[in-house]
């Protein structure tokens, strides 16, 4: 009987254990932690139970074979303390127990909340062994504030490239490409004329699908532009079998890699990335985008930290059915022109034209608002033209048709003049839609931040009143300024100059008070007779002067020279002749 009742107590207790091990545990660290909240009732339900891998080492165990127990009438010790044990005839336990597989819809990992997070997880290029790498993290470690308006631009479009980089399985390395081309600056425009934060030149834009003229820029489009990059970086990849040959062919050109790569081969040289002699550049290329990848991976190694980016999407795309003005489109989405011309760079013009692609990138908590907004907009959607001008045609006289300035006909077009001022070839030129538009008026279709800041003419409160000035040889925006008696910021508003550059035959918009603009005349109509009443100052012509170069160091024109000087107008200056000029 005692033999009989230790052996149901045995029974029980194995039971139990078994029991333990397949219902539901919560999973952490310690095996003290499984057993809580079994003691009071084993039976009970409990939470999902770990995968095999997940249970503590205290439970993955290999109990003794339980025969021994069994023949002795003994527990077996790996087992409860209470229960049943098996006879001489049960299975024999021989490794760790399983509990059954449990699916949970909850079983797979959340997503990083932070982009950063994301893109540290995906990297998987080699390190660089090359001391170029440490000499660019020193360099980028140098400039805090250059890196912090690099990683302020790229906010707007990382993650939609981070999203097109893991699609095509490529190193997410790859997506901080941007920093090292471009700043993720999407105006960015380079010597050898590349454009966009992925820097195509208008060749290679071209050659992969990138549509590009007049009024509209592929290579500046940040959906069309980056799958272009990925499109073609996947595509040397290929070739060249290596992330670093890629690369280097992405900066130099494939030929230029290839031809490397045949140089060594002939002589029996490896070739890797860093034993190929490559253009300076290039060879300085690969370094700079890991030392980005050891920055971004530990930005507080080189005493940096990194603003966090939302590990979701930024914008995105709106179809449109009809031309619109780009002002318009961001007043109906309810943002600042400049955050809308940042998301929609590749628009070279304030119009988004039938021939150009008809969608725009919004900000995604934007783009319901810009929908509804449109949809009840009653008024006309653009303010503005195509004008087909052709080769011979005086621009001047466009611009007057039209109400404008050639300055701002020139400054919203791209154009080549003669020396008479006509068009070198056939343009498509885009123009006020109403051609009975005054320069003032024109102002209520600008930008706010190129709206002038004249009013109409014959406004009673200010008297102000405006004309046009024609741009002489030789005159700069100073001399023009010091002339007219008005401010050159003045003038750079009033006719939406970006710099101080001006050229002869431009017509220029002077916005002064009634008052201020007799003086301006009285004082031109006697300036020839009166002495200079400023003081004067003696210049000695040195060699290679000449009076166009006089006139630009000391920021007068050249018929000041003149007259200053009683030069004929087509009269040489030498070397020694010492020169009168008005200091202003």
């Amino acid at each position: 009987m005692d033999i009989f009742f230790r052996q149901k107590q045995l029974n029980r207790a194995l039971r139990t254990a078994l029991l333990a091990l397949c219902v539901a545990v919560p999973s952490v660290a310690l095996a003290d932690d499984y057993m809580d909240g079994y003691a009071a009732d084993p039976i009970a339900a409990a939470p999902a139970a770990p995968a095999p891998s997940a249970l503590p080492a205290a439970i993955q165990t290999t109990p003794v074979s339980n025969k021994a127990y069994a023949a002795s009438g003994q527990a077996n010790p790996a087992y409860a303390t209470s229960g049943n044990v098996l006879s001489t005839n049960d299975t024999e336990l021989s490794g760790t127990v399983t509990p059954p597989a449990i699916i949970s819809s909850d079983s797979s990992p959340q997503p990083p909340a932070d982009l950063w997070a994301r893109i540290r997880s995906g990297f998987s290029m080699s390190q660089l062994d090359s001391p170029q790498v440490a000499s660019s993290v020193n360099w980028y470690a140098q400039r805090p504030d250059y890196m912090r308006r690099t990683i302020e631009r790229s906010k707007m479009y990382l993650f939609h490239i981070m999203e097109q980089v893991q699609k095509r399985g490529m190193p997410s390395e790859i997506a901080l490409l941007p920093i090292v081309e471009s700043a993720f600056n999407p105006m960015a425009y380079s010597r050898s004329h590349a454009s966009g934060i992925w820097q195509f030149i208008p060749s290679t834009g071209k050659d992969f699908g990138l549509k590009q003229n007049g009024w509209y820029d592929g290579r500046r489009d940040i959906v069309a532009a980056t799958s272009a990059a990925l499109n073609y970086l996947d595509k040397l990849h290929t070739m060249f079998g290596s992330w670093e040959l890629a690369l280097a062919a992405y900066n130099c050109g494939e030929g230029c890699v290839s031809r490397a790569i045949a140089k060594n081969q002939a002589a029996g040289l490896p070739t890797d990335y860093l034993s190929l002699k490559l253009p300076s550049e290039t060879r300085d290329y690969v370094p700079k985008l890991m030392a980005v990848k050891e920055i971004v991976s530990d930005p507080a190694m080189v005493g940096m930290s990194l603003s966090s980016i939302p590990n979701r999407a930024y914008f995105t795309k709106v179809s449109l059915q009809n031309p619109i003005d780009m002002k318009l489109a961001a007043k109906l989405a309810d943002m600042p022109l400049t955050q809308f011309e940042s998301l929609n760079p590749a628009y070279k013009k304030p119009i988004v034209r039938s021939d150009t692609p008809q969608q725009i990138l919004l900000p995604v908590d934007k783009a319901d608002a810009f929908s509804t907004n449109l949809k009840n907009y009653d008024q006309p959607l653009v303010s503005w033209q195509a004008y087909p001008a052709k080769a011979g045609d005086n621009a001047a006289g466009i611009a007057k048709k039209f109400g404008v300035t050639l300055v701002w006909l020139k400054q919203h077009n791209e154009f080549e003049l003669t020396r008479k001022g006509k068009l070198t070839e056939d343009h498509t030129l885009l123009v006020p839609l109403e051609n009975n538009l005054e320069p003032e008026q024109l102002a209520a279709t600008t930008s706010p931040s190129d709206k002038p800041d004249t009013v109409a003419k014959n406004d009673a409160t200010t008297g102000s009143r405006t004309r046009t000035v024609t741009v002489k040889r030789g005159e700069t925006l100073t001399s023009l300024a010091r002339h007219h008696r008005v401010a050159v910021a003045d003038l750079k508003r009033w006719n939406h100059l970006r710099n101080h550059q001006v050229h002869a035959g431009e017509e220029l918009i002077i916005a002064a008070t009634v008052s201020t603009e007799r003086k301006a005349e009285r004082s031109s109509s006697h300036m020839a007779k009166a002495k200079p009443s400023k003081k004067i100052k003696h210049y000695t012509v040195k060699r290679g002067d000449t009076l166009f170069s006089i006139a630009q160091k000391f920021d007068v024109a050249v018929p000041d020279i003149q007259r200053w000087n009683s030069l004929k107008n087509k009269a040489a200056i030498k070397p020694g002749v010492k020169l009168a000029l008005q200091e202003g």
